[in-house]
């Protein structure tokens, strides 16, 4: 008995000795400082309206000039029309479904993200919706369980030769639907093999601005289309993190 409690205590150590080794191997100089309370960054539609669209720089519905099919591009038509009329079109965010990847980088109120040294966890205001980013190396799995945020798998980019990386490429499946891109109910391919790449950095000017360039590949598009959103962290040091959740009154729900 002796023994066994001595080889239990030994295990134990030796389990504890490579978790410290691992934290320790983690140096959080050589990664980019994204602490803090990020929101997306205010352009001249957001005067227009509250929701923000896919491509922040255009207005939403058809102005997002989005490269659709002609089968999606009717749908999106449809819901627009819908919407029109007084109807939800084929958003189903107002019945609190989840935004899912892309559409949650829009960043509806707040995000928070925290860099770990296998994972980098993005935690979303709204919807209180989580991105795991998996950055110890690994490939993709055979089966991947179906969700609305994806599985996303990224590496680190030291892009000039500083020694410290500067730049996060992301590629993320594996979903599940309905998912659309904003409000407006623009569309993703039923299928849900949409194919997500991104490239999350700094701003060389200002380090307070946060870029993705957003790169969707979809069925339900006839090629892959880019767009590149912006966030500014706030300058409050101990910021405030509002829920926004679905209210308990909502009569969609």
């Amino acid at each position: 008995m002796i023994h066994r409690s001595l080889i239990v205590v030994l295990a134990l150590s030796a389990a504890m000795g490579l978790t410290v080794a691992r934290v320790a191997a983690f140096d959080e100089a050589k990664y980019p400082d994204w602490k803090g309370q990020w929101s997306r960054l205010q352009t001249l539609r957001d005067r227009v309206s509250p929701n923000p669209s896919f491509d922040p720089n255009k207005f939403e519905g058809l102005a997002q000039e989005a490269p659709l099919t002609p089968e999606y591009q009717a749908m999106l038509e449809a819901s627009l029309a819908d919407q029109a009329a007084g109807g939800s079109g084929r958003d189903r965010d107002y019945v609190c479904f989840a935004a899912g990847m892309p559409r949650m980088m829009n960043v509806y109120s707040t995000m928070e993200i925290i860099l770990m040294p296998e994972v980098t966890h993005i935690l979303m205001g709204f919807l209180h919706e989580t991105r795991r980013i998996f950055t110890d190396g690994r490939g993709w799995p055979e089966s991947i369980e179906p969700s609305f945020a994806g599985y996303s798998i990224g590496q680190w980019i030291d892009t000039n030769g500083s020694g410290r990386y500067d730049l996060l490429r992301v590629e993320t499946r594996g979903f599940k639907g309905l998912r659309t891109l904003d409000s407006t109910g623009l569309p993703l391919h039923e299928d849900n093999q949409s194919i997500v790449m991104e490239r999350i950095y700094n701003d060389a000017a200002d380090g307070n601005i946060l870029h993705d360039e957003i790169t969707v590949i979809d069925h339900a598009l006839t090629r892959p289309w880019t767009v590149s959103k912006d966030y500014r962290r706030s300058k409050e040091p101990q910021p405030v993190w509002r829920d926004s959740a679905c209210v308990e009154d909502n009569q969609h729900v």
